[in-house]
């Protein structure tokens, strides 16, 4: 597979070495000849110089050829452009966009271009490793607005149903997972002892949920 990636950044130059580890065709795009200096010494692939927006550049690149493309740059602007360019003109079928403004990533996602909204994918994962025991998301999308998340829940939740759960924290049971395996739940479905329960919660809910999971179910008459 031939990729085109605009950016040789940190994140550009590594994801160009990857993919040619892998085996793939590879040609990488900066305006700044000395960005290439990032570039593992046994590179053997394309460099041009130029924006990645550009069409003349793209097809110097082989865009033509292309499969997949990544917009990497520094700029949110110049990574949708080049992206739209090269799904829309070029028809590359796998196309993704680095993006700042998580706000914004909602838009280019509706456009039908895979968007990674950076800042909130790191503060989560960096959240998972200062706070392993928080409720830091596995998954969110492109606005922020809907996290998943594994949900600690109190052990007398144990025999009670999926839908009583959903009910009581306002969230969604995603999936379960059931002695390695994954499962979606039913509406019969029951909880079971060493279930790792998986939801869907509006990110301001949040702890909320996490509160009314982590302790017993209420009763009801």
């Amino acid at each position: 597979m031939h990729v085109v990636i605009m950016g040789c950044g940190r994140v550009g130059s590594s994801l160009a070495a990857a993919c040619e580890r892998l085996g793939h065709t590879v040609a990488i795009i900066d305006k700044d000849k000395q960005a290439f200096r990032r570039l593992p010494h046994e590179w053997s692939g394309e460099q041009v110089i130029g924006k990645g927006f550009d069409r003349n550049v793209l097809v110097s690149a082989g865009i033509e050829r292309a499969e997949a493309f990544a917009a990497v740059s520094s700029g949110d602007n110049s990574n949708i452009i080049s992206a739209r360019v090269a799904r829309e003109t070029f028809g590359v079928e796998y196309v993704v966009a680095r993006i700042y403004d998580h706000r914004r990533a909602a838009v280019y996602e509706r456009l039908g271009i895979a968007t990674v909204a950076t800042v909130p994918w790191s503060t989560d994962r960096l959240l998972r490793t200062l706070l392993p025991d928080g409720l830091a998301s596995a998954w969110r999308d492109p606005t922020g607005s809907v996290a998943v998340l594994q949900l600690p829940v109190h052990e007398e939740w144990t025999g009670q149903p999926v839908r009583a759960l959903e009910q009581a924290t306002g969230a969604r049971v995603a999936f379960l997972m059931r002695f390695g395996t994954g499962v979606l739940p039913e509406a019969k479905t029951v909880l079971q002892s060493g279930d790792l329960v998986y939801v869907a919660a509006l990110s301001g809910t949040v702890n909320e949920v996490g509160a009314v999971a982590a302790n017993p179910p209420e009763e009801t008459n």
